[in-house]
């Protein structure tokens, strides 16, 4: 299954993170994830699933909500980093220019 499909209501992910809905409405409206919408129902993929336990693991560990944000927010930054890195590296090493000189 493609982990960003959104494919769980509210009720089912809440059980799946083990958190209760309204903290995830709250969540949602704190922008800490990102629930798809379908009419008025939010629809949660198991990436989606994934942050709010990572959520509550920065909670647990002493994190308010805003230095929570910010730590997503810098994670991503990073893997956005790597990926240009990356994509950086190999067209360095795609792009090499070769001379040849035959003989004359």
């Amino acid at each position: 299954m493609d982990e960003d499909f959104p494919a769980y209501v509210i009720s089912v992910a809440a059980q799946l993170s083990g958190l209760h809905p309204q903290t995830l409405r709250q969540y949602d409206r704190l922008g800490l994830v990102t629930p798809q919408r379908s009419g008025r129902y939010r629809l949660y993929s198991l990436r989606d699933i994934r942050r709010l336990e990572k959520v509550q693991h920065l909670s647990d560990a002493g994190l308010n909500l805003e230095g929570i944000r910010r730590v997503l927010e810098l994670e991503e930054e990073v893997v956005e980093l790597r990926n240009r890195l990356q994509h950086y590296e190999r067209e360095e090493r795609s792009t090499a220019l070769v001379v040849y000189r035959g003989r004359r």
